[in-house]
């Protein structure tokens, strides 16, 4: 370790934006600025949002490969060129900065900039230490299945009831019944699928329901969203101007932390309460109220992005689609077999004219 250290002579200085969410502390990233964060095994979405953002380097407070798998994330900002580390021995650091205050890294050390004070001592993240992670996480997967499918049946075994009780009915402005809806989830390439989608948009006009960050993506392909559905963590103000409706996710005892976000904005939102995830309920209202089709973008529906999520199985996820399926058109990858550029030449008819249900 120390010959790793020594090895490492990058130097880098500039404004700190800290936060123990990644997701909400994304916006307020410029570029130049390093980050400091807390994010275990860091997923390939938050990944992509810091590149985005143009980060000078990222300084994780918690490990940045994850202690069951190796985070794409990782990956992602190593082969960008952007610095990594991981900060083990302070996992608080986030929280004795100040957001906007310079710092420096030099020799695998942060150092406040003009006292130069030292703050931490860091350890830099490889692309071989990402290597050998998923090397172990590959021997290792008949045992994390195992784990993941008792995991998925505890829950579902513990939902199951929630999912036959029907969902309320809520008085909004969009109107859902006999229309397509498509369901836009911040997940794995959610905008290039989004964006692959664009012609089938604009022809078929389903109605749009953005769940908390997906409303953005609607925003940023020119679309207004009708519906913003979540707990309201990561959705921009905008999108929360823009949309015609809101639903704030509320847990099954009605406790809905979302709604002070809205009430701050000066907004109005109805209150869903539902088990499951966001994007669970969002797909169970919308087949509840009669979509005739229901086209999900970036959801999480497998065990490796549950794992990147940090979710140690899927019951809510799999009783839903269970329900669901007979009008669910996952259109998770359609953009690594239909690509925007085609998209723009031709529709595919079975897309357009898909039997109302």
């Amino acid at each position: 370790m120390l010959s790793r250290l020594m090895r490492h002579k990058y130097t880098a200085h500039g404004p700190v934006r800290c936060g123990s969410v990644t997701k909400r502390m994304v916006p307020h990233i410029q570029p130049g600025d390093i980050a400091v964060i807390a994010h275990a095994g860091i997923d390939e979405l938050a990944a992509r949002s810091l590149i985005e953002r143009k980060v000078r380097a990222v300084v994780n407070c918690e490990p940045s490969l994850g202690t069951v798998h190796a985070g794409d994330g990782a990956r992602l900002l190593i082969e960008q060129g952007i610095p990594l580390y991981d900060c083990l021995e302070q996992p608080d650091l986030y929280r004795s900065l100040v957001s906007g205050e310079h710092v420096v890294i030099e020799d695998c050390r942060l150092f406040r900039h003009r006292e130069r004070t030292l703050l931490a001592r860091l350890l830099p993240v490889t692309r071989e230490q990402w290597h050998a992670v998923q090397y172990d996480a590959v021997r290792q997967v008949h045992e994390r299945m195992t784990r993941f499918v008792d995991n998925t049946l505890w829950y579902a075994a513990r939902e199951k009831q929630e999912l036959l009780h029907p969902l309320p009915t809520l008085p909004l402005r969009t109107p859902l019944a006999g229309r397509h809806a498509v369901i836009v989830v911040r997940g794995r390439t959610y905008r290039e699928d989004l964006r692959a989608l664009v012609p089938y948009i604009r022809t078929c006009r389903p109605a749009l329901i953005g769940v908390d960050g997906g409303a953005d993506a609607l925003l940023a392909e020119g679309f207004r969203p009708d519906i913003v559905f979540g707990d309201m963590d990561s959705v921009s103000d905008k999108a929360l101007r823009a949309a015609t409706d809101r639903i704030v996710h509320a847990y099954v005892d009605g406790r809905a932390p979302g709604t002070a976000r809205i009430h701050e904005l000066g907004l109005t939102a109805h209150v869903l309460p539902s088990f499951g995830t966001s994007e669970d309920a969002a797909l169970l209202y919308a087949y509840e109220q009669q979509a005739s089709l229901l086209v999900a973008v970036g959801t999480h529906a497998s065990m490796a992005d549950c794992l990147a999520k940090g979710r140690e199985g899927m019951g809510s996820t799999w009783l839903v689609r269970m329900k669901i399926g007979d009008r669910l058109l996952d259109a998770k990858g359609i953009s690594r077999i239909y690509p925007a550029q085609a998209c723009s030449l031709t529709l595919p008819s079975w897309l357009v004219n898909w039997r109302r249900l």
